[in-house]
């Protein structure tokens, strides 16, 4: 892989600033392959290179991914002048510059939010062309007909005139405000919100579970996130 100047990787990996990291290495207490002596300026091989940091290896990540959970009224936004985001809820050790939402949940709709620094990946799900599968559970207004929940699977009309694609619903538990399971696959402005208004109920509350194949760890607490390793994050467009 390209080169990388010493502190750029420390501060990539958010382990230390620059300036942290030239005070560390007046210290001795950071090797490339054995060797003291190094400048912040010096190139190395994040890949091939061997840097330790007070005799242990550093490793090298390219990319972050994160699954939160996130709870209501936190936005999904990098930064808002008015409104908690899903960045303010990264811990420290988590958080490196350039992560953002991949993909947007509306403020008061909760669940798995992928977080990363992976412009590819994220335009990659984020793709029209790809027609990611994201499911959710939501609690609505009052029972569901037969007929209203095969309009919904065969792609509902909005009352702007908007035809949506074909999706899937079905009954999680029954009583007068149920909970249902829904599948879509693309992700218009409001959409399940539209569509059960579409059938003439409310969507009282919504939680995004899963995505493509890769479902919301059932331990992540509201406000809560982990990272995930790459090969479970394809799972995504599996």
């Amino acid at each position: 892989m390209p080169q990388m100047r010493l502190d750029k990787f420390f501060s990539s990996q958010n382990l230390a600033t620059r300036k942290e990291v030239k005070e560390l290495l007046k210290q001795g207490r950071i090797t490339v392959n054995g060797q003291n002596g190094n400048k912040g300026e010096d190139k190395i091989d994040p890949q091939l290179d061997e840097v330790c940091l007070d005799g242990k290896r550093v490793g090298y990540k390219k990319y972050l991914y994160l699954m939160m959970n996130k709870p209501q009224g936190v936005v999904s936004a990098t930064n808002d002048q008015s409104q908690p985001t899903v960045l303010d809820l990264v811990p420290p050790e988590l958080f490196r510059p350039g992560l953002f939402p991949a993909g947007r949940l509306d403020k008061d709709t909760t669940g798995f939010v992928l977080l990363t620094d992976d412009g590819d990946f994220a335009h990659r799900i984020l793709s029209p062309k790809k027609h990611i599968a994201k499911t959710y559970h939501a609690v609505i207004s009052a029972p569901l007909s037969e007929e209203q929940m095969n309009s919904f699977e065969n792609g509902l009309v909005l009352k702007d005139g908007f035809r949506c694609l074909p999706a899937k619903i079905r009954l999680l538990k029954e009583g007068e405000q149920p909970l249902v399971e829904i599948v879509l696959w693309e992700g218009k402005y409001h959409q399940i919100k539209r569509m059960i208004g579409a059938l003439g109920e409310k969507v009282l509350s919504l939680k995004r579970v899963k995505m493509g194949n890769l479902p919301l760890d059932p331990d992540l607490e509201p406000g809560a996130c982990k990272e995930i390793l790459h090969k479970d994050v394809e799972r995504i467009l599996e």
